[in-house]
């Protein structure tokens, strides 16, 4: 397990290596909402909500590049593929400002830039409160032009970075950057390139993926398997060996170690061979899990590439993690020194 010695020791190497990701990143734009500025709209009898600030953050895979950022990871690369629009200048420049090389993000007049806008409306008392969201999405598939586009800049830095994380976001099939033949070339280069650390996050797709670790919740498990979600064991410890299991059955399938996530229990790292439970950290107080995936991702990933064991690099996953899901109204991140200090008070 980790002690403090191999933690400061992983963190302490992270300046040193380079991660490359590939897949749909997002813009999430906020719209700060200053209630007490609310005005009615002389046209239609509306509110007008006015707009106080806007701030804008790399999403989807972005926010795992804003985590491996946040945790001081030397060198960044996003592959992608995004619209010539306005969402796509402003994510561009979020990535420049994160110090992540956008070289490899491929700009296409015929694809928009997938943006989460979420106004934020705030409040007399406590949080501002989210209000419905506004999503902009590719509605038709990629183009086989795309496909190749993203298969070439896969080929020229697959070789060049200590990791490739897979941020397979979109849940229509083919219609994201991950499609049929993008995820089929990155088992080719899974192989190909035995020293990289390949690792898939999926929420719809993970079973397709063949050589490349995996880190799937349970649902995303259980519907790779093809075997009903909706059932519940009634125990804590029925629930683990649940997913104990449908983890070793997914591990034969993909042909790789699976880091299957169960929430505030942590993770069970699973191969062919063994299997391991990594304890979640607990916290108090309000949380908000969005983007705690991304995190635990960013932090696995970072910690394998610093020389981690499995089980060390599933227990940072889980401390970056149980920081990002107590920051509110943002997607969170962890800095090596929270990480620090979190590990000492866990």
């Amino acid at each position: 397990m980790l002690d403090l010695t191999s933690l400061q020791r992983i963190l302490g190497t992270l300046p040193q290596i380079s991660i490359a990701l590939v897949g749909d990143l997002f813009l999430d734009k906020y719209l700060d909402l200053d209630s007490r500025l609310t005005e009615i709209s002389v046209e239609t009898g509306l509110e007008a909500y006015q707009v106080a600030q806007v701030r804008c953050y790399p999403g989807a895979g972005g926010t795992v590049l804003n985590n491996l950022q946040a945790l001081g990871v030397g060198k960044l690369h996003a592959v992608s593929v995004i619209g010539d629009d306005g969402e796509g200048y402003e994510l561009l420049r979020e990535l420049r400002t994160r110090g992540v090389s956008n070289e490899s993000v491929i700009v296409r007049t015929d694809r928009m830039t997938p943006t989460y806008t979420k106004p934020m409306l705030s409040q007399a008392s406590g949080p501002a409160r989210e209000h419905n969201r506004l999503d902009i999405k590719n509605r038709t598939p990629a183009s086989a032009d795309q496909d190749r586009q993203v298969i070439a800049q896969l080929d020229a830095i697959a070789g060049q970075v200590d990791a490739v994380i897979v941020a397979d976001q979109v849940t229509e099939r083919n219609q994201g950057v991950i499609t049929d033949a993008v995820r089929e070339h990155l088992s080719v280069l899974a192989r190909r390139h035995p020293q990289v650390v390949f690792f898939a996050d999926s929420r719809s797709y993970i079973g397709l993926y063949r050589n490349l670790l995996a880190k799937p919740n349970r649902n995303e498990m259980l519907t790779a398997l093809g075997r009903p979600s909706n059932v519940h064991e009634s125990s804590a410890e029925g629930r683990l060996d649940e997913i104990r299991g449908a983890a070793r059955d997914l591990s034969c399938q993909i042909g790789a170690a699976v880091y299957a996530t169960v929430g505030p229990d942590g993770i069970l790292y699973v191969d062919q061979q063994s299997a391991e439970h990594i304890p979640g950290i607990r916290v108090t107080g309000p949380i908000d899990i969005v983007g705690a995936g991304d995190s635990t991702t960013a932090g696995i990933v970072s910690a394998l590439c610093a020389g981690a064991t499995p089980a060390q690099a599933a227990h940072l996953g889980c401390l970056v993690a149980s920081i990002t899901i107590q920051q509110l109204g943002v997607t969170g991140t962890a800095s090596p020194a929270q990480v620090l200090a979190r590990f000492q008070e866990a």
